[in-house]
This record gives C-alpha cells, sequence and structure tokens, in this order.
C-alpha cells in the first residue's frame, strides 16, 4: 500500500462532503493506485516510480479537492508481484539476456567476419604468406599429439623444392 499524506485544507468541507474523509482518502488511494499500477509496464513501475507516484497524486488531489483535502505526498514504497508476475518476469528477463547475448555474439561473428575477408584480401596479395599460414597451421596441429592429423598438403606449396637446377642435382642421377 503506498504510504500517503494529506492535509485537510477545509474541516467543514471534509466533514460534511464525505462521511469518514480517512477512509474516503484511503480507499480512494488503493483504487488509483491498482489502476495506475495494471497501465503500466511491469518494467516502468521498477523504473519510473517518480512518475507514477506523481500520476497517482495528480489523480488523488482531482478526487479529494472538492472534499478539502490535499494530497501532499504518495509514495511507492514496495509492490507485491503475484507469483505468476514473478514467473513470467523471470522468463521475459531471461529471453533478453538470450536476445543480448545472441546480438553480442553476432556483432562478434560480423567483426570477425570483416577481419577474414581483410587477411584473405591481403594473402590474395601476397601468395606466400598463404603458404606460410598453411605451414603455422600445421606446426600447431602436430603440436598436440594427441591424435593422428591426415593433412592434405598443395602440390604447389611444395613447388619450390622441384625446381629442377642441373647445379643441384648429383652427376650419377643427371647421366641416367
Amino acid at each position: 500500500m503506498p504510504r500517503h499524506y494529506f492535509r485537510v485544507l477545509d474541516p467543514s468541507n471534509a466533514a460534511v462532503a464525505i462521511e469518514n474523509y480517512l477512509f474516503a482518502t484511503s480507499q480512494l488511494t488503493q483504487i488509483t493506485l491498482r489502476s495506475a499500477c495494471g497501465q503500466a509496464e511491469l518494467d516502468d513501475l521498477l523504473a519510473e516510480r517518480e512518475k507514477i507516484n506523481s500520476h497517482i497524486q495528480e489523480i488523488l488531489d482531482a478526487q479529494t479537492a472538492p472534499w478539502g483535502i490535499k494530497v501532499s505526498l504518495v509514495e511507492l514504497k514496495h509492490i507485491d508481484l503475484p507469483q505468476e508476475m514473478r514467473r513470467a518476469s523471470a522468463k521475459q528477463a531471461e529471453a533478453e539476456r538470450e536476445r543480448r547475448a545472441k546480438v553480442i555474439n553476432a556483432e562478434g561473428e560480423f567483426q570477425a567476419a570483416q577481419r577474414l575477408a581483410k587477411a584473405s584480401q591481403i594473402m590474395e596479395q601476397y601468395p606466400l604468406a598463404l603458404q606460410l599460414r598453411y605451414l603455422q597451421t600445421l606446426s600447431e596441429v602436430a603440436a598436440e599429439n594427441n591424435s593422428t592429423t591426415l593433412f592434405p598438403v598443395p602440390i604447389d606449396l611444395l613447388s619450390p623444392f622441384f625446381v629442377s637446377d642441373n647445379r643441384a642435382m648429383p652427376a650419377s642421377r643427371s647421366t641416367a
């Protein structure tokens, strides 16, 4: 229940216009609270209490002014949610966390794709860079020693070793 403070500005009007102004103000406050909270989203109830407090106070002022009563303060202290609402709120919060995680993950994938595209452009300009990267990957895989790895080797990678240079070949082979 909200904590509310009010002043009786016109005691005779408060006594004549309404039978029990304390009870009537309390009832009106509760009805207005239910109405205002029922119209607001749960996130708004938690995040915008001041706005809801002032909205409730405006409504109460308009209703109690004819009774000679002025509501000076309305403050929401605590809102009890039904168990179903708590579960729904928890599901909504979890869905929001999952959504954010997916967005962050997608952003990371996008950045990685951009970097890979840039790297592929560089490697396209410098074919030896691709061969060096290939050898580096082979070295990293071989360092783990926990499984057998079949790693295809493109022939063009080995082509520098097969250059036919008669000076490099032994004499016994060149006469055969």
